[in-house]
């Protein structure tokens, strides 16, 4: 059986049940496909997300797109803050001499669309913001890993947003509450193997799309510390474990710091959309 190469774990047409899939046509683009009623076929996938097989005689239906990881193989959700030059400028800010860490839990973990961003009544201030990100993919525990190894730790590479609330966050200068309310880190909607991506450090377009309009258009070559050095980097003296999750950083353009400002309200359609993935689709939905 081949190796998949574009993983989607989803709910099926045909039985309900959650499972994992290749997806028949890798040129499309399934988030959008999702959101607009298009039917997405995928082969089956036997074993995990991390030893998987394609069985090419099984073809299913998807009816409902989840995040490629489920939250038990989650083992941690690293980010890196001020990550790319142009966002570090914006935010008037110096360049870091060392990547800038903070963490999310698994109670972050969002999936695609039809899944919503929630943003609770903790963040309903007018300052809830959207973050484009690449995220990656932990496929074997390791530590200590040198930079020249480390691209052989990523199972591969998805979209994200690092959903966050900037009054909570501008309060204090630990930004682990304020970027970690439950379902702020969707991601999705397909991961793409690092075969099939190549070293993100030779350039990856990343955008946001609010309401129709791209307010974030960067590229992973103007990333301050690339893969490898994150990798690298949060790898010292630190066990990484198998299906770690770690954000890279966004490009400039988010809300908070556009004129006028941009918050994410109840109803706005946010997009996240990262060349050779697709497109990651949410709502938003303020909770009651």
């Amino acid at each position: 059986m081949p190796s998949p190469t574009h993983i989607i774990r989803f709910i099926a047409e045909e039985d309900h049940h959650c499972h994992l899939g290749q997806l028949v046509d890798t040129a499309r683009d399934v988030g959008t496909d999702s959101f607009e009623g298009h039917p997405i076929k995928a082969f089956l996938i036997n074993g995990t997300i991390f030893d998987g097989e394609v069985d090419t005689d099984k073809v299913m239906t998807v009816k409902q797109l989840l995040s490629p990881i489920a939250p038990e193989q989650c083992n941690y959700i690293r980010c890196l803050g001020l990550n790319y030059v142009d966002h570090a400028k914006e935010s008037k800010m110096e360049l870091p001499k060392a990547p800038i860490v903070f963490t999310k839990p698994r109670t972050a973990l969002g999936h695609p669309f039809p899944a919503v961003i929630p943003i609770p009544k903790v963040a309903q201030d007018g300052t809830s913001d959207y973050e484009a990100e690449l995220c990656l993919v932990i496929k074997k525990t390791g530590k200590d890993i040198p930079e020249e190894q480390a691209l052989d730790y990523v199972l591969g590479y998805t979209c994200s947003n690092d959903v966050s609330a900037r009054t909570a966050q501008m309060m204090t200068s630990q930004w682990c509450f304020s970027k970690g309310l439950d379902g702020s880190c969707p991601i999705g909607p397909v991961l793409v193997k690092s075969e099939a991506i190549g070293d993100p450090a030779e350039g990856l377009n990343v955008k946001a799309i609010y309401n129709g309009q791209t307010v974030q258009d960067g590229n992973t070559r103007d990333m301050i510390f690339n893969i490898r050095k994150q990798i690298s980097y949060l790898s010292q003296g630190t066990t990484l474990e198998v299906g770690s999750i770690i954000l890279t950083g966004t490009p400039d353009g988010i809300g908070y710091f556009r004129n006028p400002r941009i918050a994410l309200k109840h109803g706005d359609e946010i997009r996240i959309w990262i060349e050779k993935i697709g497109t990651l689709v949410n709502m938003v939905r303020y909770e009651p």
